[in-house]
């Protein structure tokens, strides 16, 4: 076990991926260490979505929130802003509860135990191992997605997920070292995502080539099996876009619960089968010959858009109206910025 995993850890000291938020390897061996707070944040936006979508959404709350007590004290608004178009919401929301937890139970640092770091909102077993191992060194198991492929490879594990993943983690853990387990964390992920992929794994340049099972059976390219999943429902609903004779855009804040919590976003009917009519005030409604398409974890989301205009003295029902020059389509979650590119590209509005 030991050997495999110095292989892996001499394989990463020299394939070791750059990312913003990563010390290299040297680095880390000179004595440097990582900002635990980065290493959370980074952790937080990489669950269901990839590293290149995230560099840059990273770099930009570095920016402006370049310690955990910098985002404790942002605005929610503010912070919902500049997640827009990252995905699966309820994970900033759940950034700014743990980020105020941490200012005010721990003194604005991240506690280093695995157990310390699951008492806090939203961060989880996987999260909770990752920051525990990358940011403080200790011997925690990681296993995402990554790790699950090697592992069942490697050991040539037939078993389908999700019921593996017991099994995987055992796996994982008995090759997880006492020593660098910071680094070795990070190299069997990145073995996973550059080598060890999904589809045509690149079993000739692997480090871990002669031990793996999988390669000898020539069972890898299908390893890990999953559980087939059942189809994914399609939901309906209608989107409503008002813009004011002096250009203002009617949005509204959606409720803090749900798909699209707390975001910004037009005035909308239920997601449902049967959507019910919910305008947000009286008008001559025209309907948009486009519909707006977006997939969500568990549905398929189909938008009607509905479109008017009105004068300035319009009183919506709910929602407020946002003037042009504060409105920011790249501050809107990704199926609003996709009702707003539709209208955007049919309508005359200026």
């Amino acid at each position: 076990m030991r050997e495999r995993s110095l292989q892996l850890l001499e394989w990463y000291d020299v394939h070791a991926r750059s990312m913003p938020w990563r010390v290299p390897p040297a680095d880390r061996k000179a004595g440097a260490l990582p900002d635990p707070y980065g290493i959370w944040l980074s952790e937080v936006m990489l669950q269901q979505t990839t590293v290149a979508a995230v560099r840059d959404y990273w770099r930009k709350f570095m920016g402006l929130w370049p310690t955990v007590t910098d985002l404790a004290a942002a605005q929610d608004a503010d912070v919902m802003a500049a997640w827009a178009g990252l995905g699966y919401y309820a994970r900033a929301r759940n950034l700014l509860k743990c980020a105020r937890a941490v200012v005010a139970d721990h003194g604005g640092v991240f506690p280093p135990d695995h157990d310390m770091l699951l008492t806090l909102p939203g961060i989880g077993p996987y999260t909770a191992a990752a920051v525990a191992a990358i940011a403080f060194d200790q011997p925690e198991t990681v296993l995402d997605g990554n790790v699950e492929r090697v592992m069942a490879r490697l050991y040539d594990v037939h078993t389908p997920l999700p019921a593996a993943k017991p099994e995987l983690m055992a796996l994982a853990k008995a090759l997880t070292p006492q020593e660098r387990p910071g680094d070795y964390a990070q190299a069997v992920m990145d073995l996973g995502a550059t080598i060890c992929t999904p589809k045509s794994p690149a079993c000739g340049i692997c480090p871990l080539r002669d031990d793996c099972m999988a390669r000898i059976a020539g069972t890898a390219p299908v390893l890990p099996k999953k559980t087939p999943k059942k189809p994914v429902p399609v939901r309906r609903g209608i989107a409503y876009v008002v813009r004011r004779d002096d250009g203002a855009w009617l949005l509204e804040t959606r409720d803090p619960k749900g798909l699209l919590g707390g975001m910004l976003g037009f005035a909308g009917s239920d997601w449902s089968d049967d959507p019910q009519p919910a305008p947000p005030l009286n008008a001559e409604w025209q309907q948009l010959d486009a519909t707006a398409r977006h997939t969500f974890t568990h549905f398929h989301l189909e938008l009607t858009i509905l479109w008017t205009r009105v004068p300035g003295n319009a009183q919506p029902a709910r929602g407020h109206f946002v003037p042009h020059n504060d409105f920011s389509p790249t501050a809107l979650p990704t199926v609003m910025r996709k009702v707003f590119d539709l209208v955007a590209d049919s309508l005359p509005f200026d």
